[in-house]
C-alpha cells in the first residue's frame, strides 16, 4: 500500500503539522484536514494535486495568497509566482526523507517527533 504525506510546513522547510493519506486518495481528502491547522500567513505553496477552486478561495477568505499551479485540464490557465513556487522544494524533501526513514535533522521517526521536538 502506497501513502501520501501532507504537510504544512514553515519557510524554512520546518513541518508544523503533518497528514498522511492512503496513496490514490485525492489531495484534496490532506487538504481538508490540514485547513484547520493552517498558521497566519501570507502564502500557501502546493503543487497542482492542490489546485481546487473551493481550496483557491478558502484561503482567500482566510487572507492566504495560493501559489499553486493550475491542473493541467484547466480550461483557463491560473496564474502563479514561479519563482515563489521554487521554494517549496525543502518541503518536497523534508516529505522525501520522512518516507525513506533517513535519519537526519530532518527526521520524523514513527513516534512523531522530528529531530528533538515532539510534533502535536
Amino acid at each position: 500500500m502506497n501513502t501520501k504525506l501532507h504537510a504544512i510546513c514553515d519557510s524554512r522547510g520546518r513541518p508544523l503539522d503533518l497528514f498522511v493519506t492512503a496513496g490514490q486518495v485525492s489531495d484534496y481528502i490532506g487538504a481538508r484536514a490540514l485547513l484547520g491547522g493552517l498558521p497566519k500567513v501570507e502564502w500557501l505553496l502546493g503543487d497542482r494535486g492542490y489546485d481546487a477552486d473551493w481550496f483557491r478561495k478558502t484561503l482567500k477568505d482566510k487572507g492566504i495568497r495560493a501559489c499553486i499551479p493550475g491542473r493541467k485540464q484547466r480550461n483557463k490557465a491560473v496564474k502563479y509566482d514561479k519563482r515563489r513556487y521554487k521554494r517549496k522544494r525543502s518541503a518536497v524533501a523534508l516529505c522525501g526523507e520522512a518516507r525513506r526513514g533517513c535519519e537526519g535533522p530532518g527526521h520524523v521517526n514513527r513516534s512523531g517527533s522530528v529531530g528533538d521536538r515532539q510534533l502535536k
